[in-house]
């Protein structure tokens, strides 16, 4: 369904779980549309922000980034995290330079947070307190992650049945924040929800109706992934010396399954079967994210005219 606007529209956003098509349908976008104007792409991706993570993020190649010019990417080094409203700032500055240039900005990515942050604002949150950081961690070594997790769960379901039960370093964002302000986080991260979205950044969702399809798509990723070396990428990583396993960079999905692998010395095939698992995990919760955006245009990624109806749906959507 189309959703009136009252604004034209400043950018597109196209969103959808993992290996569901993105890169591909962006691309073919942005071809769609250089003869209109041109399209410059924004990444919405937490995790291709970092440099010298490029196997285990499938990112774009050098000639794809070289055909359509691409913004935050290659922007954060592995030790540095990049926050939503880090996020925000960037994307919105970009857009307004894109549009200064008589381009078209398309944000396309899979990291939900940054699409809601942008789509549906950021709420003040308090910063990370040291004192109440340290303690909880203190807490996470003698109880367990299971034990900080329930406690989650009783203080802020909603948070609690977003996040994955092994997401230490959210779980213990969410509960620091509740110690700090007595609030869940869930309510920081939900503005008035009669605002609504943004109506001048429509969003199309690829979103598979077979989830077969996006299976079997993600495990041939991953292998495509172990073959191209990711293996020898985590360990070039991790012979830098300064990374650690809790840094939101090598919590990214693939890449914690990997660090791990490299310290129990698990054989190729547990990688293999973990990394796939936790792949699909996250895909599910990319998918329930989304089903929570109602303004959403879907277009089902795994029927065989999805990039045509992708095209002619962001034709639909920009000339409105």
């Amino acid at each position: 369904m189309k959703t009136p606007s009252l604004k034209p529209p400043v950018a597109l956003a196209l969103a959808g779980p993992t290996a569901s098509g993105k890169t591909a349908a962006a691309l073919a976008i942005a071809e769609h549309w250089q003869h209109q104007g041109g399209i410059e792409i924004i990444s919405v991706d937490s995790a291709l922000v970092y440099r010298g993570m490029d196997i285990g993020t499938a990112k774009p190649s050098q000639a794809e980034l070289a055909g359509v010019p691409h913004h935050l990417i290659d922007i954060r080094d592995p030790l540095h995290a990049f926050s939503a409203a880090e996020f925000v700032r960037d994307a919105e500055q970009l857009i307004i330079e894109i549009g200064t240039r008589g381009r078209m900005p398309l944000l396309v990515g899979g990291t939900m947070l940054y699409f809601k942050a942008l789509l549906e604002g950021l709420s003040d949150m308090p910063p990370s307190d040291p004192l109440v950081r340290a303690t909880l961690h203190e807490e996470l070594n003698a109880l367990g992650l299971a034990a900080l997790y329930a406690r989650l769960h009783a203080v802020d379901p909603v948070t609690a049945a977003r996040l994955a039960h092994a997401d230490t370093q959210r779980v213990t964002r969410a509960l620091e924040v509740w110690q700090l302000t007595g609030k869940p986080i869930s309510s920081f991260q939900t503005r008035d929800a009669s605002l609504g979205p943004r109506a001048d950044i429509p969003l199309i969702s690829l979103e598979p109706q077979d989830r077969a399809w996006l299976h079997e798509r993600i495990a041939l990723r991953f292998d495509e992934m172990l073959g191209a070396g990711f293996l020898e990428e985590v360990k070039a990583l991790r012979a830098r010396g300064d990374l650690r396993s809790d840094l939101p960079s090598m919590r990214c999905v693939g890449y914690r399954q990997a660090w791990e692998a490299l310290d129990k010395d698990w054989p190729s095939s547990e990688l293999r079967d973990k990394g796939i698992f936790a792949t699909r995990q996250l895909a599910k919760r990319q998918i329930t994210w989304l089903r929570n955006m109602p303004t959403r245009h879907v277009v089902a990624a795994d029927q065989a005219h999805a990039l045509a109806q992708t095209i002619a749906l962001s034709q639909q959507l920009l000339c409105q």
